[in-house]
């Protein structure tokens, strides 16, 4: 695979930093993995699915690749989890300074840390929709505070949180974790009704960050991940909420992260590809 990929057809992909609206960073990172390796080589496998996509957005009746898409050089070269969180932050907090729309690929989800810290100060009254099939609540893990199991606690330390699809975690989250604040995963799917979208909507400030770890997905959709979890969220589960929520509130970034690519399973490549397509068709409905 080609070391430098961009989102989208080459022909057509936006080269022109400054003339782009959205910039698409690419972060292989995956320094705390704990299980199946290989999230590093998840944005690069995002990036080349990209090439097949078809840009016309029937939902939107919309072409947000017009806004200009312009992906960034891969971000990368970390010996501790510490140093990979600082690069992110710095390198996010310069885009958005620039009046970009930041949209990272990772990598394993503690890449979403130095992200939510940069938007944190970019946007005030800032708040976070993590979709994800883990709590991610713990202080600390394998001797660091910034191991991908950790990610929500750090975020939570910045702005408040509410966590969609949940279906495991470890006893000591138990005393982290804000239920009232939580939408698991089986009321979710045995609910019969999306009216939980409008309960976890309404706890979101107006300014949302969305982070998605891609096993929020039921792994008969999305087996490529290096901690898969049965049960889940089906596809218009998630773009459901994502809909409702840029239509409700002002998505200022997202990331989609824990791609973990198998040459069997390319449909899982071009799945998360068009996520994103999907969720920036969204965003920029309607919007100048």
């Amino acid at each position: 695979m080609a070391e430098r990929c961009v989102f989208g057809d080459v022909a057509v992909s936006c080269m022109d930093l400054q003339k782009a609206k959205i910039v698409v960073l690419p972060v292989p990172y995956d320094g705390t993995s704990t299980w199946v390796k290989g999230a590093d080589k998840g944005p690069q496998a995002i990036l080349k699915a990209s090439e097949n996509l078809e840009f016309y957005d029937i939902r939107t009746d919309s072409q947000v690749f017009d806004r200009g898409i312009f992906t960034a050089p891969l971000l990368k070269g970390f010996s501790t989890p510490q140093q990979m969180v600082d690069a992110v932050r710095t390198t996010v907090a310069g885009h958005l300074e620039n009046g970009k729309f930041l949209v990272l690929l990772g990598g394993e989800h503690s890449i979403s840390i130095g992200s939510v810290q940069a938007h944190g100060q970019a946007f005030k009254d800032l708040s976070i929709l993590q979709l994800d099939a883990h709590a991610d609540l713990r202080d600390s893990y394998e001797g660091s505070a910034f191991n991908h199991a950790c990610t929500m606690a750090r975020v939570r330390e910045i702005c408040p949180i509410v966590q969609v699809g949940i279906r495991s975690m470890d006893v000591c989250e138990k005393t982290n974790m804000d239920r009232s604040r939580v939408f698991f995963a089986e009321d979710i799917c045995n609910g019969g009704d999306r009216r939980w979208i409008d309960d976890a909507l309404e706890l979101l400030t107006d300014r949302v960050y969305v982070t998605i770890d891609l096993d929020v997905f039921d792994p008969a959709i999305m087996p490529a991940t290096g901690t898969p979890e049965p049960g889940g969220l089906g596809w218009y589960d998630v773009l459901a909420v994502l809909k409702a929520l840029c239509r409700k509130k002002q998505l200022v970034g997202f990331d989609v992260t824990e791609l973990c690519p198998r040459p069997a399973l390319w449909a899982c490549d071009f799945t998360a590809a068009k996520l994103v397509y999907q969720l920036l068709s969204c965003r920029f409905e309607d919007k100048r």
